[in-house]
């Protein structure tokens, strides 16, 4: 049997009973932050540019775009909200799998599961098995051979597998639908091939999303995969992709990222914050990270927010002057902050030897700032949000309030975080109508806009 064989039939055969409670309950913490995140990046020039092009290029239909009053094909719908949820880099993320998950299987599984009319366990379940497949994937590749950390690499085999499991596929139409997702997929730009790195191509996480639907519908018609595309030994471990199937949830391992960044730098901004005197003079500024962390474009003066997220020197500053308000999320208006570029522009960044082998598993940091009493140093080895230091569902209710502020009226935030809260034990029903915006007030009162006009 293919190693790809045999994920499918797990995914197939895996029983809703199976999951256990903690895993439901992770799937729901992680849903409630993507649409954080979504929120966030809902009016983002890359979040626009691919609702513009969804409405044009896919046929209308019942699957939302989220937090808009467009419905589309489920390939459309899935396709904005992936990239609304990836936009601003504050989605979650898996440290064996260097990338994001649910910006990926979140969209997928909830496009086609309000297309299909799909029972709540049925959808909770397809988020629980996308994200298995994909992040056990994604961990299985040997370090050495990874020549692009973009998370479109992997996630369509999240995709498809939450959209076949929808669809009822066998594990034969599973499999084919996992290996056509796989064949067919972005293959992303090679890290360091290009110094663009934070443009709107970014993870490249919405073509991978298409790709997996795409595979999973495919596949119930008679398409056929590359069987054998996770079988080299050489490129993918199946001891991860395969071990233990069912016996533990990847998605429980999933960190949550409280600022609009790269995580890479997340240990360095904590360190930042705890040793930030607000309204010092900083007069020498050091980073000390891990290699991989010197591969990020790190430019000083970003032009565009997307590059700002790949920038220690521009977040960390940011951080350092404004605290962490500034990067929940970032206003582009930093971008040409004067004190921001000074800032930036003065900061070390060198990696260490003491942090030489620590990606991917972690990403930690040390800061030594001078505030004019001398070097202070804070060392961050867990940032905020990792497994070992983890969001509380409070505190990703107040990101959502946070980082949405820009997007959603205080009245429909007040509707959906109880949607979202609610969703194990009242089911979709009420998120997706929460989600609708198109609502009024008392019209004695006068309207309320729920969708916040933003300027492009």
């Amino acid at each position: 049997m293919h190693t790809i064989e045999e994920l499918a039939a797990f995914v197939a055969g895996c029983s809703a009973a199976d999951i256990q409670e903690q895993a439901r309950e992770a799937a729901s913490l992680l849903l409630a932050d993507l649409l954080a995140a979504t929120a966030a990046g809902l009016h983002s020039p890359l979040a626009a540019a691919a609702r513009a092009a969804a409405v044009d290029l896919y046929g209308p239909g019942s699957a939302t775009i989220w937090l808009t009053d467009i419905s589309l094909s489920p390939a459309g719908a899935a396709m904005a909200n992936a990239a609304a949820a990836s936009a601003l880099d504050i989605d979650d993320g898996h440290r064996g799998a260097a990338g994001h998950a649910g910006a990926g299987v979140i969209p997928a599984a909830l496009a086609v599961g309000q297309a299909l009319g799909s029972s709540d366990e049925q959808i909770i379940s397809a988020i629980v098995l996308g994200y298995d497949v994909a992040l056990r994937v994604a961990s299985s590749r040997p370090t050495s051979t990874i020549d692009t950390y973009s998370s479109g690499r992997w996630v369509g085999y999240g995709a498809a597998a939450a959209a076949g499991r929808l669809l009822g596929l066998t594990a034969e139409q599973l499999a084919n639908a996992m290996a056509i997702a796989g064949a067919e997929g972005p293959i992303g730009f090679p890290t360091g091939s290009s110094k663009y790195q934070g443009t709107t191509v970014k993870e490249v996480i919405p073509p991978a999303v298409t790709a997996g639907l795409t595979g999973a519908y495919r596949a119930r018609a008679g398409a056929t995969g590359p069987l054998d595309l996770l079988d080299r030994s050489s490129h993918f471990d199946r001891e991860i992709v395969t071990g233990g199937l069912g016996q533990s949830w990847w998605l429980q391992q999933c960190y949550l990222k409280p600022y609009a960044c790269c995580r890479y730098m997340h240990a360095a901004i904590d360190a930042v914050l705890q040793l930030r005197q607000p309204g010092r003079t900083i007069r020498s500024f050091r980073i000390e990270t891990f290699p991989q962390g010197l591969k990020l474009s790190n430019s000083r003066a970003p032009k565009t927010l997307e590059a700002g997220q790949y920038s220690f020197y521009f977040s960390c500053a940011l951080a350092a002057l404004y605290g962490p308000s500034a990067l929940q999320p970032v206003d582009a208006a930093r971008l040409t902050d004067p004190d921001v570029l000074d800032l930036a522009g003065r900061i070390e960044l060198v990696a260490h030897e003491d942090f030489a082998e620590s990606f991917p598993k972690r990403t930690p940091c040390r800061v030594i700032i001078d505030q004019g009493d001398g070097p202070q140093t804070a060392t961050v080895l867990h940032p905020l949000g990792d497994v070992a230091n983890p969001m509380s569902r409070d505190q990703v209710a107040e990101k959502f309030r946070k980082i949405g502020a820009v997007s959603i009226d205080s009245v429909w935030l007040n509707d959906i975080l109880p949607a979202l809260d609610g969703i194990l034990d009242h089911g979709f029903g009420p998120l997706f109508s929460a989600l609708n915006p198109r609502r009024q007030s008392d019209p004695i009162k006068g309207n309320i806009m729920l969708i916040k006009e933003v300027a492009q």
